[in-house]
């Protein structure tokens, strides 16, 4: 069984692009994006309008996993048109080029790390740390990975962390931030008035929601999955890290077309430069990474990585918050009070 950098030397030869493909899968991509979005707004029935925001919500997943690619250059790399289209996409979808490609490249070199793996995800607290946290600061860390939280993505991941929050913490290296927010709300405006609300809300909300919602809980099933493991910095190790810290995330070949087989991201995180397009072809092709921790869409999957709150360094494992209630009356029955004798 290879491992370690013998591991990451066999996926090298499946690290190259077939530029036409790229270019296939990008164009097409962009052009249902733009014909379902058209389909919000000027097709003559309802239920079709649904649809098609259901539909674009879906193809902007897709859109913004090969933007993803091509930040990371596995994809279309050195094309001036392909850097234009993608910084375009990325102030679109609220994740402009500055922050983004900034906060995923520490997740990919700190990925599992336990005490800086939350720059660019999210964070993680082992249960002593939790324990000893203030009560606001609890509720500000359950809030943070609360379902509601990661669904409402559209608003807490791209809206405020992706724009807002980058801007306010560095405004002259993220301008891009604060324009992809005032061309998201100055549009939706336009909408509203010129349009009417529903338009509004199936050409904007819907999409918006159900895109950033799906990449939300994406991000956060691939790093916090029953059997997860996190590290400290010494213990790290890239090649583990990718293995043991991230999900194959199983799911329907519709959905897989979806996003862009981002599923496969155990993979992606042992080799970044692998077009999104050759992962199947990579995990078919190495026996050893056939043996990846998986989850799914299934809802007791979903139910499963959401109930997992804090890391226990001493079981070596992701816990919940009654499991870690239940390992605190635990300790504190077996440390009995000290006896104090008076004389």
């Amino acid at each position: 069984m290879r491992e370690g950098k013998e591991l990451i030397l066999a996926t090298r030869p499946y690290a190259s692009e077939k530029r036409a493909k790229s270019w296939l899968y990008t164009l097409s991509t962009l052009c249902f994006l733009v014909l379902s979005l058209s389909g919000t707004l000027v097709l003559p029935y309802l239920a079709l309008r649904i649809i098609c925001s259901i539909l674009s919500g879906l193809l902007i997943v897709r859109m913004f996993v090969i933007y993803h690619d091509h930040q990371h250059h596995a994809i279309l790399h050195k094309s001036w048109l392909a850097d234009a289209i993608m910084n375009i996409f990325g102030v679109y979808i609220l994740a402009p080029t500055s922050i983004w490609k900034r906060s995923h490249d520490h997740h990919h070199k700190h990925n599992s790390k336990l005490f800086s793996a939350s720059i660019g995800s999210y964070p993680i607290v082992t249960r002593r740390k939790f324990e000893t946290m203030t009560a606001g600061e609890k509720r500000s860390y359950l809030f943070s990975r609360h379902p509601v939280t990661v669904a409402a993505g559209y608003l807490s991941m791209f809206m405020l962390g992706m724009s807002l929050h980058s801007f306010v913490s560095s405004p002259r290296k993220h301008k891009d931030s604060l324009l992809a927010l005032l061309i998201h709300i100055g549009g939706s405006v336009a909408i509203w008035y010129f349009l009417g609300w529903q338009s509004w809300l199936l050409f904007v909300a819907v999409p918006f929601t159900i895109a950033c919602g799906i990449g939300a809980y994406l991000f956060y099933a691939q790093h916090n999955f029953p059997g997860v493991t996190f590290n400290d910095n010494k213990e790290w190790c890239y090649d583990k890290a990718a293995m043991h810290s991230s999900s194959y995330l199983v799911m329907h070949p519709v959905m897989a077309w979806f996003t862009a087989n981002i599923g496969y991201h155990h993979i992606h995180h042992l080799n970044a430069r692998i077009p999104f397009y050759r992962l199947p072809e990579v995990m078919q092709g190495i026996p050893e990474l056939q043996t990846a921790k998986t989850t799914t869409f299934r809802l007791r999957d979903i139910r499963a990585c959401f109930r997992l709150k804090v890391w226990d360094p001493e079981l070596n494992k992701m816990i919940s918050l009654r499991e870690a209630n239940a390992i605190r009356k635990a300790s504190r029955m077996a440390t009995p009070d000290p006896v104090v004798y008076h004389g």
